[in-house]
Protein backbone atom coordinates (compact mmCIF):
# COMPACT_ATOMS: atom_id res chain seq x y z
CA UNK A 1 0.00 0.00 0.00
CA UNK A 2 3.01 2.29 -0.15
CA UNK A 3 2.11 5.60 -1.81
CA UNK A 4 -1.55 4.56 -2.14
CA UNK A 5 -4.06 7.26 -1.15
CA UNK A 6 -7.16 5.97 0.61
CA UNK A 7 -10.14 7.88 1.99
CA UNK A 8 -11.99 6.33 4.93
CA UNK A 9 -15.26 8.02 5.86
CA UNK A 10 -16.16 7.93 9.53
CA UNK A 11 -12.54 7.28 10.43
CA UNK A 12 -12.45 9.13 13.74
CA UNK A 13 -13.58 6.15 15.80
CA UNK A 14 -14.76 2.55 15.82
CA UNK A 15 -14.28 0.35 12.77
CA UNK A 16 -13.33 3.31 10.57
CA UNK A 17 -10.42 4.35 12.77
CA UNK A 18 -9.20 0.76 13.02
CA UNK A 19 -9.44 0.45 9.23
CA UNK A 20 -7.40 3.62 8.76
CA UNK A 21 -4.85 2.39 11.29
CA UNK A 22 -4.48 -0.95 9.51
CA UNK A 23 -4.02 0.70 6.12
CA UNK A 24 -1.52 3.21 7.53
CA UNK A 25 0.50 0.31 8.94
CA UNK A 26 0.64 -1.08 5.41
CA UNK A 27 2.12 2.22 4.20
CA UNK A 28 -0.96 3.93 2.78
CA UNK A 29 -1.51 7.68 2.86
CA UNK A 30 -4.79 7.73 4.76
CA UNK A 31 -7.46 10.43 4.79
CA UNK A 32 -10.18 10.16 7.41
CA UNK A 33 -13.39 12.13 7.72
CA UNK A 34 -15.35 13.14 10.79
CA UNK A 35 -17.68 15.80 12.14
CA UNK A 36 -15.76 16.89 15.24
CA UNK A 37 -12.37 18.61 14.95
CA UNK A 38 -11.12 17.64 18.40
CA UNK A 39 -12.12 14.01 18.06
CA UNK A 40 -10.66 13.96 14.56
CA UNK A 41 -7.33 15.39 15.69
CA UNK A 42 -7.14 12.78 18.44
CA UNK A 43 -7.85 10.01 15.92
CA UNK A 44 -5.16 11.30 13.55
CA UNK A 45 -2.61 11.33 16.35
CA UNK A 46 -3.60 7.82 17.47
CA UNK A 47 -3.28 6.48 13.92
CA UNK A 48 0.09 8.16 13.45
CA UNK A 49 1.37 6.84 16.75
CA UNK A 50 -0.01 3.36 16.17
CA UNK A 51 1.29 3.02 12.63
CA UNK A 52 4.46 5.09 12.54
CA UNK A 53 2.97 6.68 9.43
CA UNK A 54 2.96 10.49 9.31
CA UNK A 55 0.72 10.77 6.24
CA UNK A 56 -2.64 10.76 7.98
CA UNK A 57 -5.02 13.62 7.19
CA UNK A 58 -8.38 14.75 8.54
CA UNK A 59 -11.17 16.33 6.53
CA UNK A 60 -14.25 17.56 8.36
CA UNK A 61 -17.69 16.84 6.97
CA UNK A 62 -21.18 15.98 8.20
CA UNK A 63 -22.24 13.34 5.71
CA UNK A 64 -25.90 13.83 6.60
CA UNK A 65 -25.71 17.16 4.76
CA UNK A 66 -25.28 17.02 1.00
CA UNK A 67 -23.51 20.37 0.89
CA UNK A 68 -20.87 18.86 3.20
CA UNK A 69 -20.53 15.78 0.97
CA UNK A 70 -19.95 18.03 -2.02
CA UNK A 71 -17.50 20.22 -0.08
CA UNK A 72 -15.62 17.11 1.05
CA UNK A 73 -15.27 15.93 -2.55
CA UNK A 74 -13.97 19.37 -3.55
CA UNK A 75 -11.34 19.28 -0.79
CA UNK A 76 -10.14 15.87 -1.90
CA UNK A 77 -9.98 17.00 -5.52
CA UNK A 78 -7.97 20.09 -4.59
CA UNK A 79 -5.48 18.41 -2.26
CA UNK A 80 -4.73 15.04 -3.85
CA UNK A 81 -3.66 13.96 -7.35
CA UNK A 82 -5.73 10.76 -7.38
CA UNK A 83 -7.55 8.35 -5.12
CA UNK A 84 -6.61 4.68 -4.93
CA UNK A 85 -9.31 3.69 -2.50
CA UNK A 86 -12.61 4.94 -1.08
CA UNK A 87 -14.01 3.14 1.94
CA UNK A 88 -17.59 4.21 2.57
CA UNK A 89 -17.57 3.28 6.24
CA UNK A 90 -19.49 6.12 7.92
CA UNK A 91 -22.93 5.18 9.16
CA UNK A 92 -25.58 6.34 11.59
CA UNK A 93 -28.26 4.65 13.67
CA UNK A 94 -31.20 6.74 14.82
CA UNK A 95 -33.59 5.66 17.53
CA UNK A 96 -36.29 7.98 16.20
CA UNK A 97 -37.05 9.20 12.70
CA UNK A 98 -35.26 12.49 12.01
CA UNK A 99 -34.96 14.65 8.90
CA UNK A 100 -31.82 16.39 7.71
CA UNK A 101 -31.76 19.99 6.53
CA UNK A 102 -32.26 18.55 3.03
CA UNK A 103 -35.56 17.06 4.20
CA UNK A 104 -34.30 13.48 4.00
CA UNK A 105 -34.55 10.81 6.69
CA UNK A 106 -31.16 10.89 8.43
CA UNK A 107 -30.29 7.19 8.35
CA UNK A 108 -31.04 7.00 4.64
CA UNK A 109 -29.12 10.23 4.03
CA UNK A 110 -25.88 9.00 5.64
CA UNK A 111 -25.97 5.29 4.92
CA UNK A 112 -27.30 5.42 1.36
CA UNK A 113 -27.13 8.85 -0.26
CA UNK A 114 -23.72 9.93 1.08
CA UNK A 115 -21.86 6.91 -0.39
CA UNK A 116 -23.83 7.23 -3.64
CA UNK A 117 -23.05 10.93 -4.02
CA UNK A 118 -19.45 10.81 -2.78
CA UNK A 119 -18.55 7.87 -5.02
CA UNK A 120 -19.94 9.70 -8.04
CA UNK A 121 -18.16 12.96 -7.20
CA UNK A 122 -14.82 11.22 -6.65
CA UNK A 123 -15.14 8.84 -9.59
CA UNK A 124 -12.81 10.88 -11.87
CA UNK A 125 -10.10 10.73 -9.18
CA UNK A 126 -10.63 7.00 -8.73
CA UNK A 127 -10.44 6.51 -12.49
CA UNK A 128 -7.14 8.44 -12.51
CA UNK A 129 -5.56 5.69 -10.39
CA UNK A 130 -4.14 2.58 -12.09
CA UNK A 131 -6.52 0.34 -10.15
CA UNK A 132 -8.87 1.87 -7.59
CA UNK A 133 -11.14 0.16 -5.09
CA UNK A 134 -14.44 1.29 -3.61
CA UNK A 135 -15.46 -0.64 -0.49
CA UNK A 136 -18.89 -0.18 1.03
CA UNK A 137 -19.25 -1.34 4.63
CA UNK A 138 -22.62 -2.84 5.50
CA UNK A 139 -24.08 -3.85 8.85
CA UNK A 140 -27.20 -4.67 10.82
CA UNK A 141 -29.32 -7.39 9.26
CA UNK A 142 -29.42 -6.54 5.55
CA UNK A 143 -31.82 -8.35 3.30
CA UNK A 144 -35.26 -6.77 3.29
CA UNK A 145 -36.07 -3.88 0.99
CA UNK A 146 -39.38 -2.01 1.03
CA UNK A 147 -39.46 0.44 -1.84
CA UNK A 148 -42.45 2.24 -0.35
CA UNK A 149 -40.77 2.69 3.04
CA UNK A 150 -37.13 3.49 2.24
CA UNK A 151 -37.16 6.56 4.46
CA UNK A 152 -39.35 5.07 7.17
CA UNK A 153 -42.38 6.93 5.84
CA UNK A 154 -44.92 4.23 6.80
CA UNK A 155 -43.25 2.62 9.81
CA UNK A 156 -40.01 3.16 11.65
CA UNK A 157 -37.83 1.28 14.11
CA UNK A 158 -34.22 2.22 14.60
CA UNK A 159 -32.73 -1.17 13.79
CA UNK A 160 -35.20 -1.87 11.00
CA UNK A 161 -34.37 1.39 9.25
CA UNK A 162 -30.65 0.88 9.78
CA UNK A 163 -30.79 -2.61 8.25
CA UNK A 164 -32.93 -1.49 5.31
CA UNK A 165 -30.62 1.45 4.61
CA UNK A 166 -27.68 -0.95 4.45
CA UNK A 167 -29.66 -3.19 2.09
CA UNK A 168 -30.33 -0.19 -0.16
CA UNK A 169 -26.65 0.77 -0.03
CA UNK A 170 -25.72 -2.75 -1.09
CA UNK A 171 -28.18 -2.65 -3.99
CA UNK A 172 -26.53 0.58 -5.16
CA UNK A 173 -23.05 -0.94 -4.81
CA UNK A 174 -24.08 -3.90 -6.95
CA UNK A 175 -25.57 -1.51 -9.51
CA UNK A 176 -22.37 0.56 -9.52
CA UNK A 177 -20.37 -2.56 -10.34
CA UNK A 178 -22.75 -3.43 -13.18
CA UNK A 179 -22.42 0.07 -14.63
CA UNK A 180 -18.61 -0.02 -14.53
CA UNK A 181 -17.79 -3.18 -16.49
CA UNK A 182 -14.17 -3.42 -17.54
CA UNK A 183 -13.34 -0.37 -15.46
CA UNK A 184 -10.17 0.15 -13.45
CA UNK A 185 -12.48 0.92 -10.51
CA UNK A 186 -13.88 -2.01 -8.55
CA UNK A 187 -16.89 -1.75 -6.23
CA UNK A 188 -17.48 -4.31 -3.49
CA UNK A 189 -19.28 -4.69 -0.17
CA UNK A 190 -18.01 -6.14 3.09
CA UNK A 191 -19.79 -7.20 6.25
CA UNK A 192 -17.59 -6.39 9.27
CA UNK A 193 -19.41 -8.45 11.87
CA UNK A 194 -20.12 -7.54 15.48
CA UNK A 195 -18.15 -4.74 17.05
CA UNK A 196 -18.55 -2.50 20.07
CA UNK A 197 -18.52 1.09 18.85
CA UNK A 198 -20.27 4.31 19.90
CA UNK A 199 -22.94 3.54 17.30
CA UNK A 200 -23.62 -0.06 18.32
CA UNK A 201 -23.92 0.96 21.95
CA UNK A 202 -26.96 2.93 20.77
CA UNK A 203 -28.70 -0.28 19.71
CA UNK A 204 -31.20 -0.10 22.58
CA UNK A 205 -33.90 -2.74 22.97
CA UNK A 206 -36.73 -0.36 22.06
CA UNK A 207 -35.00 0.43 18.74
CA UNK A 208 -36.31 -2.87 17.34
CA UNK A 209 -39.65 -4.57 16.91
CA UNK A 210 -41.40 -5.97 20.00
CA UNK A 211 -40.46 -9.49 18.90
CA UNK A 212 -36.75 -8.67 18.90
CA UNK A 213 -36.54 -6.50 22.01
CA UNK A 214 -35.70 -9.34 24.34
CA UNK A 215 -32.97 -10.54 21.98
CA UNK A 216 -31.54 -7.03 21.71
CA UNK A 217 -31.38 -6.66 25.45
CA UNK A 218 -29.37 -9.88 25.64
CA UNK A 219 -27.10 -8.82 22.77
CA UNK A 220 -26.38 -5.44 24.32
CA UNK A 221 -25.50 -6.88 27.70
CA UNK A 222 -23.48 -9.76 26.26
CA UNK A 223 -21.87 -8.58 23.03
CA UNK A 224 -21.79 -4.77 23.05
CA UNK A 225 -19.77 -4.13 26.19
CA UNK A 226 -16.78 -1.85 25.82
CA UNK A 227 -13.77 -4.00 24.93
CA UNK A 228 -11.15 -1.32 24.35
CA UNK A 229 -11.46 -1.44 20.56
CA UNK A 230 -10.62 -5.14 20.17
CA UNK A 231 -13.83 -6.05 18.35
CA UNK A 232 -13.60 -2.96 16.14
CA UNK A 233 -10.07 -3.93 15.12
CA UNK A 234 -11.29 -7.42 14.25
CA UNK A 235 -14.25 -6.01 12.32
CA UNK A 236 -11.93 -3.77 10.28
CA UNK A 237 -10.07 -6.72 8.80
CA UNK A 238 -12.46 -7.25 5.90
CA UNK A 239 -12.22 -3.60 4.79
CA UNK A 240 -8.42 -3.65 5.06
CA UNK A 241 -8.29 -6.87 3.06
CA UNK A 242 -10.47 -5.53 0.24
CA UNK A 243 -8.47 -2.31 0.07
CA UNK A 244 -5.05 -3.96 0.00
CA UNK A 245 -5.01 -7.64 -1.00
CA UNK A 246 -3.43 -8.27 -4.44
CA UNK A 247 -5.72 -11.22 -5.10
CA UNK A 248 -8.85 -9.05 -5.18
CA UNK A 249 -7.43 -6.59 -7.70
CA UNK A 250 -10.01 -6.27 -10.47
CA UNK A 251 -12.64 -8.20 -8.51
CA UNK A 252 -15.90 -6.27 -8.51
CA UNK A 253 -19.55 -6.69 -7.62
CA UNK A 254 -18.81 -9.14 -4.79
CA UNK A 255 -20.16 -9.34 -1.24
CA UNK A 256 -17.53 -10.37 1.31
CA UNK A 257 -18.04 -11.61 4.87
CA UNK A 258 -16.22 -11.18 8.16
CA UNK A 259 -13.46 -13.60 7.16
CA UNK A 260 -13.11 -12.01 3.72
CA UNK A 261 -15.00 -14.92 2.20
CA UNK A 262 -17.46 -14.46 -0.64
CA UNK A 263 -21.11 -14.39 0.37
CA UNK A 264 -24.28 -14.70 -1.67
CA UNK A 265 -26.20 -11.52 -2.35
CA UNK A 266 -29.75 -11.51 -1.04
CA UNK A 267 -32.30 -11.55 -3.91
CA UNK A 268 -33.69 -8.13 -2.93
CA UNK A 269 -30.26 -6.55 -3.36
CA UNK A 270 -29.58 -7.74 -6.90
CA UNK A 271 -33.15 -7.59 -8.22
CA UNK A 272 -32.97 -5.24 -11.20
CA UNK A 273 -36.25 -3.50 -10.35
CA UNK A 274 -35.08 -2.78 -6.80
CA UNK A 275 -31.62 -1.65 -7.86
CA UNK A 276 -32.87 0.73 -10.50
CA UNK A 277 -35.61 2.10 -8.23
CA UNK A 278 -33.14 2.91 -5.44
CA UNK A 279 -30.70 4.33 -8.01
CA UNK A 280 -33.37 6.60 -9.53
CA UNK A 281 -34.48 7.78 -6.09
CA UNK A 282 -30.87 8.49 -5.10
CA UNK A 283 -30.35 10.55 -8.26
CA UNK A 284 -33.53 12.48 -7.49
CA UNK A 285 -32.71 13.16 -3.83
CA UNK A 286 -29.10 14.19 -4.55
CA UNK A 287 -30.05 16.15 -7.70
CA UNK A 288 -27.34 14.23 -9.52
CA UNK A 289 -27.58 12.79 -13.02
CA UNK A 290 -25.26 9.81 -13.11
CA UNK A 291 -22.89 9.68 -16.09
CA UNK A 292 -22.80 5.89 -15.77
CA UNK A 293 -24.96 4.11 -18.36
CA UNK A 294 -27.68 1.75 -17.21
CA UNK A 295 -27.06 -1.87 -18.15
Amino acid sequence: MKDKIVLVTGGTGGIGQQTALGLARLGAHVIITGRDAARGAAAVEAIRQGSGQARVDLLLADLAEQQDVRALAEQVQQRYPRLDGLINNAGVFKMQRQLTSDGIEATFAVNVLAPFLLTHLLLPMLQAAPSARVINVTGGSPGKLELDNLQGERKYTGFGQYSQSKTAMMALAYEFAQRLPGSTVSVNVCYPGRATTPMTRGFLPNSSSPLLRGVFSLLQNTFFRDDGGKSAAKAARSSIYLASAPEVSGVTGVYFGTKSERLDWKPSMIDSVNRKAVWALSEQLTQLVSPLPSI
